[in-house]
Parts: C-alpha cells; structure tokens; sequence
C-alpha cells in the first residue's frame, strides 16, 4: 500500500530512541523527512547520522532542542517553520505516588508533558490550516490516560490532557484535511522498559521470561500477554499521519494489546 506520503516532513519530539525513534523510522521507510528531536547535541545527531544513512532518499534533520524551554522552542520555529506533521511523543515518566509528588514536580510533569504539546500545536495548526494538504497533529499519549495508574498520577494526569487537548483542536479543523489525533500505546518494549525488567528480575536471564512474568504479575489484562513493540506502534502512527487516514478525527486510538478491560 502505498501511504502517499513521499516528500512530506515530519517532526517527531523525543525521538532519539524509544517510541518516537520507531516513529521517525517507521515515517523515513515511507519517505518522509523527518526532524529528530532530542536534548542532547550529541545523541541527536548520532540519530541522525545513522537514520541518514539507513535513508539515503529521505532528509534526515537535527533539531537537537529542550522544547520545555521557550527560547528553545523559538529556535526550533526559526529552523522548521513548516511541516506537514507534527508527533507530540515528547514526555517524561517516573514512579511515584500522590503523598510523594511535590506541588513542584507536578508542575514540571504539567510543563513538559502538557505545555510543550499545547505550544507546538499553537504554532503549527495554524500552518497546517492554512495549507490544507493533508496536515496531521498526533499526540502520544498512553492506557493511563483512561485507566490511571496509582504510581503515576502525574503522568495519568498529562495524558488524559492529551486526550482532550486532541479532541479540542480536531474541531478547529473542521472542513479541512487536517486531522488532530491521540494515539494510546499499552506498555511497549522500549530500552527504559527493558531497564525495568532487568531491575524487577535481576536473576533472570532471559528477556522473554521477564516479559512473562512483568504480564502476568503487572499487566494480568492485556490479552495479548506480550509487551508490544516500538516497530509497531511506528507503523500505526505512520499510517495515522497518511493521507489515507483522513477519516481519523479527535480520536483517541488505542493500541494497548487489550489492556483496558471495557469497550470505549
């Protein structure tokens, strides 16, 4: 199938590894320039290197930028003041439960994983209106947002903002072919994951039998029983971002191996 996405440019947030790195590989097969996100000068363009390299057909930029800080994020629109899809994957995630968050670490989850989506959004829908050719806005959200977790209400919270921001900005795009989304990963297979499991069985071996044991003792709901990968959450939110997917508005798009045990 071809996704009639060739030539279009894409930026992706945090995407040096994890999700958002399958994300930006997922769209460079498809032949999308893609803009690699991330803090660090050095990760981001060794990112971009090697994606450079594994696409030779495709633009592969750095934009190696802390978007939780504003004149970071103005630099950012001076370099890229144009794309044509924008994947709010940027956030950040850590244990800890109500008693111990401090009003100051809320804050900083509302800043980072909130206020960067609203501000990148701020200054790109307006763009993609204006064009109207097919412009995407996708969120990253996660199953917390709908089923928030008690060791991260933090991060629930930001993700259900997400959700709604999402579902906010689709109805501005009302009559156009721009189209605003979430798409809602269940626990997925990425390297700080995989940090995780070698800390809650160091004295197992095998990486398939953590990941047994992470299910059924953690993730007793998902049908699947298996963490699901980065590839396939890049897959889905390249097909998201295709023009073929202009059926797709506001919605809130789980892919969570079943996790969540109701209906909608």
């Amino acid at each position: 199938m071809d996704l009639q996405l060739k030539q279009k440019t894409a930026l992706v947030t945090g995407s040096t590894k994890g999700i958002g790195r399958a994300i930006a590989e997922s769209l460079a097969q498809e032949g999308v320039n893609v803009i690699i996100n991330g803090r660090s000068i050095e990760t981001v363009d060794q990112v971009q290197r090697t994606l450079q390299l594994q696409y030779p057909d495709v633009s592969i930029s750095a934009a190696p930028f802390d978007l939780s800080q504003e004149a970071e994020r103005e630099a950012l629109y001076h370099q890229f003041p144009k794309v044509d899809i924008l994947v709010n994957n940027m956030a950040i995630f850590e244990e800890a439960t109500f008693a111990e968050l401090t009003l100051e670490e809320w804050r900083h989850y509302f800043e980072v994983n909130a206020i960067v989506g609203i501000a990148l959004s701020k200054f790109y829908l307006p763009r993609l209106l204006q064009k109207d050719a097919d412009g995407r806005i996708i969120f990253i959200a996660s199953e917390a947002a709908v089923m928030p977790s008690p060791e991260m209400p933090h991060y629930s919270m930001t993700k259900a903002m997400n959700l709604s921001l999402a579902k906010s900005l689709s109805l501005q795009t009302a009559g156009t072919t721009v189209t605003v989304n979430t798409v809602m990963p269940g626990s997925t297979l990425t390297e700080g994951v995989e940090s995780l499991l070698e800390s809650l069985y160091p004295d197992i071996a095998s990486l398939t039998e953590r990941e047994r044991l992470f299910m059924l003792n953690n993730r007793p709901t998902s049908t699947i029983q298996r963490l699901i990968t980065p590839q396939e959450i890049g897959d889905f939110v390249t097909y998201v971002a295709s023009p073929k997917a202009g059926a797709f508005s506001g919605e809130a798009l789980r892919m969570d191996g079943g996790i969540v045990p109701t209906m909608n």
